[in-house]
């Protein structure tokens, strides 16, 4: 007997199926005739995709600058794992993993690559900050809760010291046994195309729409070759769309290229939630939706695209085995404005409205899915 089955569950693509889940994980997928201690059925016009994944929050709620409480971008917004981009550094990664431990919502890290983490805004202009077997101690201690480094390579970040973080960065990966890094570019020095050359096969080249000139596309309007070799390797591309790294000018020019991002994340923590432009992940999906890229694409970016890219290998996927997280929600046809990073306003027709987190199997309703029919 099963623990829970959820009936007609309507996915991505239109498709309906139903779901089993034993002991927390998904133990059947299909036409199901077993029977289960709980049955549920979702109400029509309510979706089911594999939980979503947030690949960029920053959720450290003692971070002097960037800080939230990981329910609030999490459960709360039918996101069931946030990955914290980089707050924390070998300093104060213990604090930060014991404070998760209460979260409902599964958290992740990456390891900012200096050890004071993101207590400044230029953690990288002090080259002493990169103390290799600090951080290297740090993610032995944190194997499982920290599944990859961050570097901030933009000029408010590194200061005098250019290229160099990344260099040091590189080395620090390599010595970790090769995790996933994300590096964050913005306002040169150093110039993305030193960056973009730097980068291989499964690093992540986050904030990739920004609107700065030190952008991913020329001034007439193309991919800088850097980029384009980049992409070639094997690097992805996510979103951290934040308060200041967002330009609906450039993604649109970029995806008319098909320059389609690997992962949509948020850049979010308690200010761009509550002010805006962020506000919720799903807000930042709703925007790529607006921009042509299809229900089945954008949902993907935040499940099996951002679990692989991640390594969040049970994860992001429907498939017997896989944890039972999930995220239902539904889809509003409505014009209602979306604006950029850049103050600019696009009105958007259509809206992911989560409804519910599920996590292990266990229902996390949020706001709008305590006011709306989720299960009949």
């Amino acid at each position: 007997m099963y623990d829970l089955i959820l009936r007609r569950a309507r996915l991505p693509d239109d498709t309906l199926t139903d779901i089993a889940v034993s002991e927390g994980k998904i133990a059947a997928i299909g036409t199901l005739c077993g029977a289960a201690k709980q049955e549920r059925v979702l109400a029509e016009g309510v979706y089911l995709s594999a939980g979503w994944i947030d690949a960029h929050v920053h959720c450290y709620a003692r971070s002097p600058i960037y800080h939230d409480e990981p329910d609030r971008l999490g459960v709360d917004a039918g996101v069931t794992t946030v990955v914290d981009a980089g707050s924390t550094g070998a300093d104060d990664i213990d604090d930060f993993w014991r404070r998760t431990r209460q979260a409902t919502t599964r958290v992740q890290a990456l390891l900012n690559i200096a050890r004071s983490g993101m207590a400044t805004q230029h953690e990288l202009a002090d080259l002493t900050q990169i103390d290799a077997p600090a951080a290297l101690a740090a993610l032995r201690r944190h194997a499982g809760f920290a599944v990859g480094l961050k570097a901030r390579m933009s000029g408010s970040v590194v200061g005098e010291n250019g290229i160099t973080p990344l260099y040091l960065a590189r080395s620090l990966q390599q010595a970790a046994g090769g995790l996933p890094l994300m590096v964050h570019i913005g306002n040169a020095p150093p110039d993305l195309d030193e960056i973009a050359d730097l980068l291989e096969a499964g690093d992540i080249l986050t904030h990739c729409y920004h609107g700065k000139p030190n952008r991913i596309l020329t001034a007439a309007g193309a991919l800088r070759e850097s980029v384009r070799r980049a992409l070639a390797r094997g690097v992805l591309l996510d979103v951290g769309h934040g308060s200041a790294s967002f330009s609906f000018t450039v993604a649109r020019a970029a995806i008319a290229c098909g320059i389609l991002p690997h992962t949509i994340s948020s850049d979010i923590y308690c200010r761009n939630r509550l002010h805006g432009p962020v506000y919720t992940l799903a807000h930042v999906m709703s925007t790529f939706l607006s921009l042509g890229m299809t229900l089945v694409q954008v949902i993907a970016c935040v499940t099996e695209r951002a679990a692989a890219a991640l390594r969040l290998s049970d994860r992001g996927v429907l498939i017997p085995g896989a944890q039972a997280d999930f995220t239902l929600f539904s889809l509003r046809r409505q014009p209602l404005p979306l604006r950029d990073a850049e103050g600019l306003t696009l009105t958007g027709d259509r809206h992911l409205i989560p409804l519910a987190a599920l996590i292990a199997g266990r229902c996390y309703l949020t706001e709008e899915g305590r006011n709306s029919d989720v299960f009949v």
